[in-house]
């Protein structure tokens, strides 16, 4: 943490100096042939493998223009060394920035704002053509400095199977058709999966599942700027109810599973009831399951009237440095606009942050209910722009949490200190 603090410090002050940064290749940009743009994300060789057909589109567009992708493989690995790289002036030119990190990126000046040039006569990506809530930490006080390239909705995906083994009649789709999916259906739910040997539900420790618990049960997590998860009553019931399921196994942590035995796993094998994830988890049910097993639903609200549901998001930046300015821009207002995300996902599991885009979600008409990734990405929300703000605040609330679902801190112990950790950061 001090590590990050004072590469931060170095950012802000490197932003006064004189520009230098981009590293492109010797002579590119004077005349004497294409030049290059640099840019940078995280992801498996699956993952990367899934930029060519853009890249190839690209460059054939854009004779004058390569394109040089540097990726990272693990994610943890990949936002220090960007923060390394800034601060020597060898960064790329254009960079992925994740939702948990992007508010530190903000506070150290070093990226270009992109108001005024997604509204200019070169973009291809309007800065309305967005959905508000996904911009999460990237916009401050109006000003855009990144851009969502893709977003994966937090939904609940059901097995039909282990419901109906469990003595359930009700199909949680239907309910919320019917504007009946409930809090207290859901974690009755829960309960009769529980009896009938199985678990409720699956959670991964992030802010995606917690938060949208919260605002299933009705409370806030944060208010004019002060974290109030462990003071509002919903909030604080919201957590006692995930702490008290995870000590009796009616909810599962996806993080604590062994990987022979891991979350998708027991989603294939029937032996949960309900698994929070986003369109990813498609990949693994085409792999292994019956897909007619499996439907998707939002979070369920208070009344069962559609609520704000949690929204993963990553970020496309420009280098405020960049010796490429034009040339990073148009890779990346292409890469984010409606023809980019088309050609880019449609062979992946995410969800397209664009308007217009909408058919690479519903082509295949799977899930039935996919439309439902849709609903929750045009009314959710990226993590809160005051905790992204926060240099490593959301993963020390993850990983504070964690050590009140596994028992290890009782839960009033733990919701004290966990209101002092925050404030300790936020101070």
């Amino acid at each position: 943490m001090k590590r990050a603090l004072s590469v931060l410090s170095a950012l802000a002050l490197a932003t006064t100096a004189c520009s230098g940064g981009g590293g492109n290749v010797p002579g590119t940009g004077d005349g004497r042939g294409p030049v290059t743009v640099r840019w940078s994300t995280w992801g498996s060789a699956e993952d990367v493998k899934l930029y060519e057909k853009f890249t190839e589109d690209f460059q054939r567009r854009h004779p004058g223009i390569r394109l040089k992708l540097e990726s990272v493989a693990k994610y943890e690995d990949y936002h220090p060394k960007l923060l390394t790289q800034l601060t020597s002036r060898t960064a790329p030119d254009v960079f992925f920035v994740g939702d948990d990190n992007i508010g530190k990126f903000v506070s150290a000046g070093v990226l270009t704002p992109l108001g005024d040039k997604l509204a200019g006569p070169d973009s291809k990506s309007r800065p309305e053509d967005f959905f508000d809530g996904v911009y999460g930490g990237a916009k401050r006080d109006g000003t855009v400095y990144a851009v969502p390239n893709d977003t994966n909705p937090e939904v609940l995906w059901f097995d039909k199977k282990a419901l109906k083994d469990a003595g359930i009649t009700e199909d949680p789709a239907a309910l919320n058709e019917a504007g009946q999916w409930t809090m207290p259906k859901y974690l009755d739910m829960n309960a009769k999966l529980k009896a009938a040997g199985k678990a409720g539900s699956i959670f991964w420790n992030w802010y995606g599942s917690t938060y949208s618990m919260i605002n299933g049960f009705g409370g806030k997590v944060w208010d004019g700027g002060k974290f109030v998860a462990t003071t509002d009553p919903k909030a604080r019931e919201a957590l006692r109810t995930l702490a008290d399921g995870y000590r009796d196994k009616t909810f599962l942590s996806a993080d604590t599973l062994p990987d022979s035995n891991g979350p998708s796993t027991q989603f294939l094998k029937h032996k949960a009831g309900f698994y929070a994830g986003g369109r990813w988890v498609i990949d693994s049910l085409r792999k292994g399951g019956e897909l007619d097993d499996y439907d998707i639903v939002p979070f369920p609200s208070p009344t069962g009237a559609p609520m704000p549901g949690a929204v993963a998001a990553s970020y496309l930046a420009l280098n405020k440095d960049t010796k490429l300015p034009k040339e990073a821009f148009t890779f990346l207002t292409e890469f984010v606009g409606k023809e980019g995300q088309l050609l880019r996902l449609k062979d992946g599991g995410a969800v397209p942050s664009v308007k217009g885009a909408e058919q690479v979600v519903l082509a295949d008409g799977y899930p039935k209910h996919a439309r439902t990734f849709l609903d929750v990405r045009d009314t959710g929300f990226a993590n809160y722009p005051e905790e992204v703000a926060v240099p490593g605040l959301t993963a020390a609330i993850n990983e504070h949490l964690m050590k009140v679902w596994s028992g290890k801190v009782g839960f009033d112990q733990g919701m004290t200190e966990l209101q002092q950790l925050v404030q300790s950061k936020l101070g």
